[in-house]
């Protein structure tokens, strides 16, 4: 029967299927809605599997959705980084909050998310069903209205991309806290040395601005790049700052919400080969921090800087 209490019982898994495709909470919501009233339309009709005929629909607008917002994706100022999302964020995902939690921290991380926008939508969309919500070969190909064979290399397809871009190295939260603890320390430190000491010899830096606020317009590559960026921000914007950075977890991981006062500046989490860090990821866009302002009840960056060169 379709009725609000039927739609009500999936939305969390709606807004999961979303956000996923999408990596952003916002357009998540929109198409959420957008289900909702199409899934109005059907009041009267004989649907045997609500869930099934929600996700169905959620998938394929998320699609339509998806292939807009690549268009301006390809025009954005500097790295694009998925939005972050608290584990107690609980707009997003309070009906479904322990499998939810469970997810973010298995699938859901900000790395994954962004290995995820080099995916064609199908991929993505194909790789998302079957490796996150355990669809079967058939529910995929009815979902796309693809053939079950098409579907599989679909799956394959992106799962061979991914596992290339990012090779998968065991370290615990614990670790992992460490680590991230130990570069919050250097980057405050005077000394240059002691931040790439914590970087491996390959290590990338994605830095989102969005053209709102200070950030590099392209990847940083190498330790001493990095360093030299992060202390070169920090001399420039934020010599008479009151700066602080709190640990936190953001989709599943630990992170560093970055604030001078009450005002939050950004949020850093890194990825890590086990020992040192392989990728920093730097989010500054405020228009992506205003959920996690709200939730922490911080202010908006009160900068108005150019992205940096």
């Amino acid at each position: 029967m379709s009725d609000i209490a039927a739609f009500e019982r999936h939305r969390a898994h709606l807004l999961n299927i979303a956000y996923r495709m999408l990596g952003e909470m916002a357009g998540a919501e929109d198409v959420v809605q957008e289900a909702w009233l199409r899934w109005r339309r059907t009041e009267g009709e004989d649907i045997r599997d609500p869930r099934a005929w929600l996700s169905a629909a959620t998938v394929r607008l998320s699609l339509d959705a998806l292939r807009k917002v690549r268009a301006r994706r390809e025009s954005y100022v500097g790295p694009w980084l998925p939005e972050p999302l608290l584990p107690d964020d609980t707009r997003a995902f309070a009906a479904d909050a322990p499998a939810a939690r469970a997810e973010l921290a298995s699938d859901l991380s900000l790395a994954l998310l962004h290995i995820l926008e080099r995916l064609s939508p199908e991929e993505r969309a194909a790789l998302i069903l079957h490796d996150a919500f355990d669809c079967d070969y058939s529910e995929i190909a009815a979902t796309l209205e693809k053939t079950e064979a098409a579907c599989r290399k679909l799956v394959s397809r992106a799962r061979e991309r991914v596992k290339s871009d990012r090779p998968r190295y065991t370290m615990s939260k614990e670790a992992h806290r460490d680590l991230l603890m130990r570069f919050a320390k250097a980057s405050s430190s005077s000394d240059p040395q002691e931040m790439m000491s914590l970087l491996a010899p390959d290590a990338i830096a994605y830095t989102d601005g969005g053209g709102r606020v200070a950030a590099a317009l392209n990847p940083i590559y190498g330790p001493d790049k990095i360093a030299r960026f992060i202390h070169g921000l920090g001399r420039k914007f934020y010599a008479d700052a009151k700066l602080s950075m709190d640990m936190t977890e953001l989709n599943g991981q630990p992170a560093l919400v970055v604030r001078d006062g009450d005002e939050m500046l950004g949020t850093m989490a890194i990825e890590t080969d086990g020992e040192k860090i392989t990728t920093l990821y730097g989010l500054r866009n405020p228009d992506k921090l205003q959920r996690l302002m709200e939730l922490l009840k911080l202010s908006a960056p009160g900068s108005s800087s150019p992205a940096a060169q």
